[in-house]
């Protein structure tokens, strides 16, 4: 036997040892059981069920709970990368110091501490109650990590791009703000849209804080279900959550692979 008949061979094997596992699941699973528990009739109904609530409320908040956060954090990295990258050594040492404290947090216990810390130490509490603190700590902790992104986007501009609008007469202000930064944000679109993702995945850590009814986001709307609502008791409300995520987030990831391949294409 070739080398390639062997190959084909364990492919072939490969593939019946798949389909035998698929097909004894599929025979052995209590499947009445799996749908009352995980796809419950009743809470899958669009007229009394659960999906008004979950997307109404809880994916609205959701996007918009993201789009704060993305904003936030990517002005707030902008800001960051350009200290670490200026010629004043203080301000590479305070951005330095911010971006490694904050990348070494988790961002849930930025946006406790934001939400239960600032207010007990200080009597302070930031607008928009628990759920505007939490989203200060993710714009903290999201910062940190887009200032690096940002960084080594401008690092990547080619020198002579700067040195070309320098010899137009261009001051450095206008050079870094109408010749650097766009190029900079054309090269790092990709790892941005990653963080995007990342952050409407976070958003379900808002749970933990407490929210009022109108400002749950997805994950809260689907905890909610479990204990009250037609598929109490069941998982059936976390399912369709999972569907919505992923709705969201699986075109995201699909256009960032996208921009990828396109980036590579250009530089070849």
């Amino acid at each position: 036997m070739t080398r390639r008949q062997r190959a084909a061979l364990i492919q072939v094997v490969l593939y019946a040892v798949l389909v035998v596992g698929i097909v004894v699941l599929a025979l052995v699973a209590d499947w009445p059981t799996i749908r009352d528990n995980f796809w419950n009739p009743d809470g899958v109904s669009w007229a009394d069920g659960n999906w008004q609530d979950l997307i109404t409320i809880g994916l609205v908040n959701t996007v918009k709970y993201t789009a704060i956060a993305f904003g936030g954090g990517l002005a707030l990295g902008l800001l960051l990368a350009l200290m670490r990258l200026s010629p004043v050594a203080p301000y590479r040492w305070l951005a330095t110091a911010y971006i490694e404290f904050f990348r070494g947090l988790p961002a849930l216990v930025v946006m406790v501490f934001m939400a239960t810390g600032l207010p007990i130490a200080f009597g302070w509490t930031p607008p928009g109650g628990l759920v505007g603190a939490g989203l200060i700590g993710l714009i903290l902790v999201a910062g940190a990590y887009m200032a690096e992104t940002l960084r080594a986007g401008i690092q990547a501009v080619p020198k002579g791009q700067t040195e070309a609008a320098r010899s137009l007469g261009m001051r450095p202000g206008a050079t870094t703000v109408r010749v650097v930064l766009p190029q900079a944000f054309r090269i790092v679109i990709p790892p941005l849209t990653n963080e995007f993702v990342l952050l409407i995945k976070d958003t379900a850590l808002l749970f933990l804080l407490g929210a009022a009814a109108d400002q749950r986001e997805l994950t809260s709307v689907a905890r909610d279900f479990l204990s009250s609502g037609p598929s109490t008791g069941t998982a059936t409300s976390l399912i369709q959550a999972a569907i919505l995520y992923l709705v969201i987030t699986l075109p995201l990831t699909q256009l960032v692979a996208w921009l990828e391949r396109r980036q590579r294409r250009a530089v070849r």
